[in-house]
């Protein structure tokens, strides 16, 4: 588990440490706010969602080391990380992002799936939750050492050096660590046959749980990207902090209150989903709400200290989801295509949120600033976001309305088909045995 935390800070790492050097990018290469929000978020999203269920047919693929799979995406993208440092125009930056998404898709959904191999149900939103502990504290990295790299070194060498140290664990996982899959009986995986990709979209399509969770971290998720990277730029720009300032102080707070919230997240889920599954989706849909009014005055204060300090629980409100969220998800679909189910699931909310979050913000602050300026377009976007966390909220509540019967029939077939396939290898055995 500890090596896929790693994995995962890895991966938020290398794709986050783009938005602390966006502002020093921008002026490097002359970009406008529109190609910024392309950089950081279209052109990525985009070809992360073309290899991403890709890769998660392949880790659903009996025969697949999940291990080395994960190995392999990642010492890609962090060569692909280490490249962004020689990119001399617009574009070259975008192919060398269009690397990191390829390689990054390769991460989250095989790594769900080898947790939901090797935990037990009551654990399983906890152990995802640990997991998802990469996230903020890779959030945290990127942010906090960017700005310091940056101050230091400028932003090309800052690309390098947080992309090097990847390819070295990614080498080190392929030699340490196994795949418990590869390690079960080979005559009961060849008794199941792949799943039809066509089978894996009807599954997801008939779970309105499913279909509300994806609307949920879809729409959550296009309002957390777009705040990640214009909220830094609104501290460069409007409260005029360095670099070094803006990345260490919200890289803290985003990662002590995105650590305490996917913990407590995980925590609760686990607590309250135990007696009522439902309540899977409860601290995130309270926590979506709360978000409206401390997010509002953070970005309305002229007090660049004030907004540090009201940005704090939102960071914590942000990340109650990742437990419950992604424990439902495993539970909802059969145990042979959890990792498509993941990468079908991140290729929406991938296309949406990061696609989309950063460019809409800043096509809407280009939309702004011939009336307002280049700053209060900023504020103005970011304000006006905060009221939108309404919608995730929603959906999440929604979800919650079908889950626990949807989990309680999806628990009845996995069961039957389990005692089916024992009965049937168990039958080849006899057969075999009398030959």
């Amino acid at each position: 588990m500890g090596v896929l935390v790693l994995v995962l800070i890895l991966n938020v790492l290398d794709r986050q440490i783009i938005n602390v050097l966006a502002e020093p990018i921008k002026r490097d290469l002359g970009l406008s706010d529109t190609q910024l929000g392309l950089v950081t978020g279209l052109f990525f999203a985009i070809f992360y969602n073309s290899v991403s269920i890709p890769l998660g047919r392949i880790a659903d693929n009996l025969r697949t080391n999940r291990v080395h799979l994960i190995s392999v995406c990642l010492a890609f993208w962090s060569g692909m990380t280490a490249l962004c440092g020689t990119a001399q125009t617009f574009w070259h930056l975008v192919l060398a992002r269009i690397g990191v998404a390829t390689g990054e898709a390769g991460c989250v959904p095989p790594a769900h799936s080898l947790i939901a191999d090797t935990v037990p149900k009551a654990k399983l939103a906890m152990a995802l939750a640990i997991f998802g502990l990469g996230s903020p504290i890779g959030a945290f990295l990127g942010k906090s050492i960017g700005g310091v790299l940056n101050d230091l070194y400028g932003w090309r060498a800052a690309f390098f050096i947080v992309g090097v140290p990847g390819v070295l664990v990614a080498l080190l996982m392929w030699l340490l660590l196994r795949d418990p899959r590869r390690m079960r009986t080979a005559e009961l995986s060849r008794a199941e046959p792949k799943v039809p990709l066509r089978e894996v979209i009807a599954e997801i399509r008939g779970s309105k749980a499913f279909v509300n969770i994806i609307l949920a971290v879809a729409t959550a998720a296009l309002l957390g990207a777009g705040g990640s990277v214009w909220g830094m730029i609104h501290f460069l720009r409007n409260h005029e902090l360095s670099t070094t300032q803006a990345g260490l102080w919200l890289g803290v707070i985003g990662g002590i209150g995105g650590s305490l919230g996917t913990w407590i997240g995980g925590v609760l889920a686990d607590r309250w989903g135990q007696k009522n599954p439902r309540h899977y989706m409860t601290p995130q849909t309270i926590g979506l709400l709360c978000n409206i009014p401390f997010l509002f005055f953070a970005w309305y204060t002229h007090n660049w200290v004030l907004a540090i300090a009201l940005l704090i629980l939102p960071d914590l409100f942000d990340d109650l989801y990742y437990g419950g969220t992604f424990a439902s998800v495993q539970g909802l679909v059969s145990r042979r295509v959890r990792a498509t189910a993941t990468a079908s699931m991140l290729f929406v909310t991938t296309l949406l949120g990061t696609g989309l979050g950063a460019l809409s913000f800043g096509f809407a602050s280009d939309l702004l600033k011939p009336y307002v300026g280049d700053k209060e377009s900023v504020r103005l976007v970011l304000m006006g976001s905060s009221f939108l966390y309404v919608v995730p909220a929603y959906f999440f509540w929604r979800a919650g309305c079908f889950l626990k019967e949807e989990l309680d029939r999806r628990a009845a077939i996995e069961a039957s088909t389990l005692d089916t396939g024992k009965a049937e290898f168990n039958a080849r055995l006899q057969q075999e045995d009398g030959d």
